[in-house]
This record gives C-alpha cells, structure tokens and sequence, in this order.
C-alpha cells in the first residue's frame, strides 16, 4: 500500500517534483516532464520515452548522458498528453531529429502519436518506435501486438547508446528495432499494487499462487498457478522465454531480473540464481546479469524475467556508459581478471590430521550424537525462539541457532567417521557453527565449541574433570568475546550458574552425568529468571522495557541444550 501520501490526486506531480529536487545535477524540468541537465552534442539524435507515473526508476531515472534525452510523465498509469510529450521531445532536441521510443500501450500510441504529427507539422524529424517485449500478451506471429514491460530499459539503453555514439536518425531507428526484436520478457506476480489513496489493490492473488503474464499498469496476470519456490519461479520464466527466441538467436543473452516493487532484493538473488543456472544448464552464455528494480508497478509483488539476444552490435550499446539517476555503467577502468585464474569458493575443508585416542574418539561419537539431538531439538523450538528474539531484539535467534546447530551436527558426523577425537570435533563443529549461523551468537557458539574443544584434547580422557574444565573454557569465551557480565540479560546468565553448578558438583564427587543433570536444572532456572532482568547489552537493549517479563532467548536456548545433553548422558549410564 502506498502510505506516504498527501492529496492522492497530487501524488505524480508531487513525486515528479521531488525526483527533480533531488537528481538536479541530471535532469531539468520542462512542462511534460524532465531533460537531460548535461549538455549533449549538437546534431545528436535525441531519445525521449515516457508513460504513466508508478514505474520508477521507469521512466524518470533513465534520463541522463548515454541513455534518455528526456521523460514525459503521466498521471499514475496514465499516459502522458500530447501537448506534453511535445514540449518535452522540443526541450530535448538537438538538432539531428527525436525519437519517440514508449511502450505499447493505447494511451501511450495515441498521445505520442499525436505528438509526433504536431512535431512534424513544425518541422522537426520525429520517429516513434514502440517496444514490444512482452510475451504473455501475443503470439510470436503477432509481435508487434505485445505489450512492453520492463525489457524496455534495455531496448532503450541500447537504442540511445547509438544515438550517443553519433548514427544518424535511421541508423538509429534500425538498431532499435534489432534490440526490439531480439528482446523477450515474462513476468508473474503474488500480489496486486494499491494506487495512492485507495484502500484496496486492483487485484488479489490468492494465497499460495501466483499470477502469470501480468502487465505493469496494475493488471492481473493470463492465469493462476502454484507460488511454489525461487526455483519453480526461475523454471516457470525460463522455460516460457526458450520457447519464445528470435530468430537466428545465438546462444548470447543477457538476463535482467526485474522486482515489481515490493520484493525485496534478497529474494531476487535468490531467485536470479536459479534463473542463471537454468540458462546456463540450457547452453546459454550469460554475458551479464542485472537484478533490482527497472520498471515497477507500484507496490506489486511479483518480477519479470528479460532475456536480450546479443549481436556484436547490441552487445556493444549495452556495455556502453552512461551515467542517470538510476543506471550508471561507467567505462572500464582495469582489466579483467584472467578467465583461469581461481578462487576458493568454499569453506575451508574439515580435516582429522591425527586419529584421536581410543577413549577421546569414544567422546566424540557421543558429542555427534549430542549435537544431533541438539539439531533436532532447536529445529523443534525455532519458531519460539525467534518469536522470543522478536520481543526486543531482530528476530533471527531461532533461524541462527537452526543453522549452526545443523551445520555442526553434520560437521561432527563427518569427522567422527574419519577417527577425529574430541578437540577435532568440537572445533570442527565451532567452524561450521560460526560459519552457518552468523550474527552474534554463531560468532559466539563457535568461538565456545572451539575453547571446549582445545580443553579437551584429542587423546586424554574425557572425565568430569576435564568436561568441567572444557564447560569453563566454554564460558571464559562467551564472557571475553562478547563483553557480557551475569545480569546484562544475555545467555551468559544460565551459563555462568550452569558452570558453577557443574564444577561443585564435580568437586563433591558427582559423576559426569550426575554433575550434568543437576546444572541443567540450575541452568533452566536462571534462564527462566532472566525474564525479571533489563537488557544492558546488545541489540535488546534499545527496546530494553519491552523485553521485561520475557527470557533472554539466548539464555533460553543454552539451558534447553544443556537440558537435552543431561539427558543423553542419563541414557548412557541407564543402557550401561
């Protein structure tokens, strides 16, 4: 929904303003729209586009040296007047003729139309060519009937390096419709775009589907499908783009992924990723990958896949510079580094460099099967773990905890097989642990399984002795990495008291299993206390009166992990 709104009827001439304001090294304001603010060369071919407000950086952002010569800008959605079009593409002319490139839709034929007869009428040499790169909205045989949608940048950003680099008006027309023809976009969406205003969207996506062949004046998609995930999202745009090449195509593309205005920019990685190893699996070479947002519809949710089939020639306009509000490619200034030479892209990889002593591998199988269980009881919790973390904090302790817990275990797993004793291990599993997490507390579990794990050793026995000795190693680097004193409101608070009860017990003769069990219990309930407690530290301690009356989520999570072990170490003496 679009909330920061004044008069709604005043939205597009408010916006217009204060893109204006804010990029007045780039553009000028003229009635209809926005010039370029840089002066050009005389006898340049001019390029103006435009349309309807809403589609940011579309049409506004793309003026500026070594793309758009100007905009016209409309009402949301709406196309811009004749008269409008006309006083923008006169402001922008420099003398060698303008081309009016837009989009194909009827508002947008009739007004630029309209525009260019008036401008011919003057005198002046005015060319109108329309883009026409959606798929979903005709047949191959019929593509001069398709819409254009967010293909379009790349259509212009073409055609306008080659009025940059001085071709006359046809040479000019000519390139665009090469790139036009050789530019293909599809485009799905889960959820419709609110005009400014208004209270409900144009459209609805049902719950776990998503649109297919949306347009970008707010308009549903041909058809309904299953959302699925990144991948079948990836497959869906992909597939319907290779059953739809130009002629003579090549096997050079550039993919540009499009966001529709509310997804975000993670999920377009995501997504991209899928899209470039589907291309590439299909025999493509991928010359460039563009994901963000080029042409929005407001608040819609959804994207749009461009593929633009390279000649020599296209290849050569789009790597061309420029420099717009919204699209900067400067001229390269290294060289590129040789296509042989190879960087890690992995983790370093686990190692056992020396077997571990019989009784020291015996521990480590039995802390893979403790962090196995520790794997699957975090997965369990890790809704309320993140909800707990969301009081105060960011929310991300459950899904942190899930990925460290779950690296680790497997981390173990592997080393155990491979004759790793304890230290091995545990600082096998702290790599992984930190590594996977990240955040505070993956910085802080792996840094605690590594101090655990050199106390420990790969060939002495592991008695209660020296777990206590390896729970305070743990503790010590809690304590020394990350800052934090008993009453801060942080996992130190069950730590501390769990170390200190496990290292009495152990002093008054307890065994292992009997030490493990009664400082899990005095564990749990100093977690549980840290409900009364005000954070002193961290993130939580911004919002630090809205997180009193509920635990530390981190002191929460170590006492129900400590808890979990005691029990596996009560099952072990049990089957003995």
């Amino acid at each position: 929904m679009t909330r920061l709104v004044n008069n709604p009827a005043d939205f597009p001439a408010e916006l217009v303003e204060g893109f204006i304001e804010s990029n007045s090294r780039y553009v000028r304001k003229v009635f209809g729209g926005v010039v370029r603010g840089t002066e050009s060369r005389p006898g340049k071919v001019a390029v103006i586009s435009g349309g309807g407000t809403g589609h940011y950086p579309g049409f506004l952002g793309w003026v500026g040296t070594g793309l758009l010569d100007g905009a016209v800008t409309g009402n949301i959605f709406s196309s811009p007047s004749a008269s409008q079009a006309c006083s923008v593409a006169r402001a922008a002319d420099q003398g060698g003729g303008v081309i009016i490139a837009f989009l194909n839709y009827a508002g947008d034929v009739l007004h630029f139309g309209q525009a260019a007869e008036r401008l011919r009428a003057d005198g002046l040499e005015v060319r109108t060519c329309v883009i026409t790169d959606d798929v979903a909205s005709a047949t191959t045989e019929n593509h001069a009937k398709r819409r254009g949608i967010a293909g379009g940048l790349a259509v212009l950003k073409v055609t306008a390096a080659a009025a940059e680099a001085g071709l006359d008006i046809d040479e000019v027309v000519r390139v665009f419709n090469n790139v036009n023809d050789r530019t293909r976009t599809f485009g799905a969406a889960f959820s419709g775009c609110t005009l400014p205003g208004a209270d409900h969207p144009l459209f609805e996506v049902p719950e776990g589907k998503i649109g297919v062949g949306l347009g970008v004046h707010g308009e549903a998609g041909i058809y309904e499908t299953d959302l699925g995930t990144a991948d079948d999202v990836a497959k869906l745009l992909v597939d319907k783009l290779l059953e739809d090449v130009p002629a003579n195509p090549g096997k050079r593309v550039i993919a540009v992924l499009n966001g529709l205005g509310s997804a975000k920019y993670e999920e377009l990685f995501v997504t991209y990723h899928s899209v470039n190893v589907r291309l590439k699996a299909a025999g493509l070479d991928v010359v460039d990958g563009e994901v963000g947002e080029f042409m929005t519809s407001l608040d819609m949710g959804g994207v749009s896949l461009s593929l633009i089939w390279l000649d020599d020639e296209i290849e050569k306009y789009w790597f061309a510079p420029c420099d717009t509000p919204a699209v900067q490619r400067s001229p390269m200034t290294a060289n590129q580094l040789p296509a042989d030479r190879i960087f890690n892209t992995a983790a370093e990889p686990l190692k056992v460099h020396t077997r571990g002593g019989n009784q020291s591998c015996t521990a480590a199988a039995f802390i893979s099967v403790g962090l196995s269980r520790v794997r699957d009881l975090i997965a369990e919790n890790a809704e309320m773990l993140g909800d707990l973390d969301a009081i105060a904090g960011d929310g991300d302790h459950g899904i942190g905890m899930t990925r460290g817990s779950h690296a680790a275990a497997e981390a173990v797993q592997w080393l155990v097989s491979e004759g790793a004793g304890a230290q091995t291990a545990l600082v096998g599993a702290g790599d992984r642990w930190s590594e996977q997490a990240g955040g505070a507390s993956g910085a802080l579990w792996g840094a605690a399984l590594t101090a655990a794990g050199n106390a420990l050793g790969d060939d002495a026995l592991p008695d209660a002795a020296a777990q206590s000795r390896a729970i305070r190693a743990f503790v010590a680097s809690i304590i020394q990495l990350g800052g934090a004193s008993i009453g801060d409101k942080t996992m130190v608070d069950a730590q501390v008291p769990f170390a200190d009860a496990f290292e009495l017990a152990v002093a008054n003769g307890a065994s292992a299993s009997d030490a493990w069990k009664v400082a899990a219990k005095t564990s749990k309930d100093a977690a549980d206390a840290t409900a009364a407690l005000v954070p002193l530290i961290g993130r939580a301690r911004v919002l630090a009166e809205r997180s009193v009356g509920s635990a530390d989520p981190g002191a929460i999570s170590f006492s129900m992990i400590v808890s979990e072990i005691a029990e596996l170490h009560a099952a072990s003496v049990a089957r003995k």
